[in-house]
């Protein structure tokens, strides 16, 4: 029995611990923002990666979303369950059923963007920050070309980070994938629509709890 018993506690204590997605814990390393996948994603998730700590996540479909409806009810209820307090499809929802889903004593709401036209999100990312609410999952069909334009925003917009650092990441955080119009090109034409807030500044304090490191 005693052999069975300390048996289970070290399988136990060999079992992945769950991440808390909503910790803020001083920035996600360049290797979580760059791995093809981080603890906390839903199913059928792809690419699913840390922006701001506790603020901003990003991702995709495994497999893409060909019929543009969105996140299953099954993902949404898992992003809810787990702290998230909003989430966007950037893009390619043309067919989803925009909703919020309640769990427990929280709720999801789940609403359409566009990387083209970003003061929305970048809002809801303020609001996030200041509020102390759960992060945002911005997505769009495959998780690296609109939710990377989006995120690569927010680092400009509240990390303080320069639009060439930002379109760096987004290059690197593409995963070679095609561009129409080229690559270049097509990160350029998303910042045309972007410019800093000011009204959207955040302390430095907060700025060095979510902001990645290095």
């Amino acid at each position: 029995m005693l052999k069975l018993v300390l048996g289970l506690a070290i399988a136990i204590a060999a079992l992945p611990a769950f991440a808390d997605v909503t910790s803020r814990d001083g920035g996600p390393s360049k290797s979580e923002m760059l791995a093809r996948s981080n603890p906390g994603a839903p199913d059928g998730a792809a690419f699913f990666r840390p922006v701001l700590s506790g603020v901003l996540y990003r991702g995709g479909f495994s497999g893409g979303d060909k019929n543009r409806t969105g996140m299953s009810s099954a993902q949404r209820q898992s992003l809810c369950s787990e702290g998230f307090s909003r989430g966007f499809y950037a893009d390619f929802g043309k067919n989803t059923e925009y909703s919020v889903t309640s769990c427990g004593g929280g709720s999801f709401d789940y609403q359409s963007a566009r990387s083209s036209r970003p003061a929305n999100v970048m809002k809801a990312i303020h609001d996030t920050i200041e509020g102390n609410k759960g992060p945002v999952y911005v997505h769009c069909m495959w998780g690296v070309h609109s939710s990377g334009a989006l995120s690569a925003m927010a680092l400009v917009q509240f990390c303080g980070w320069s639009e060439s650092r930002a379109k760096a990441y987004w290059n690197d955080a593409r995963n070679g994938a095609p561009c129409s119009g080229g690559c270049d090109a097509w990160i350029d034409r998303k910042f045309e629509g972007f410019s800093v807030n000011p009204a959207l500044s955040i302390s430095d304090a907060q700025r060095a709890a979510i902001c990645p490191k290095g």
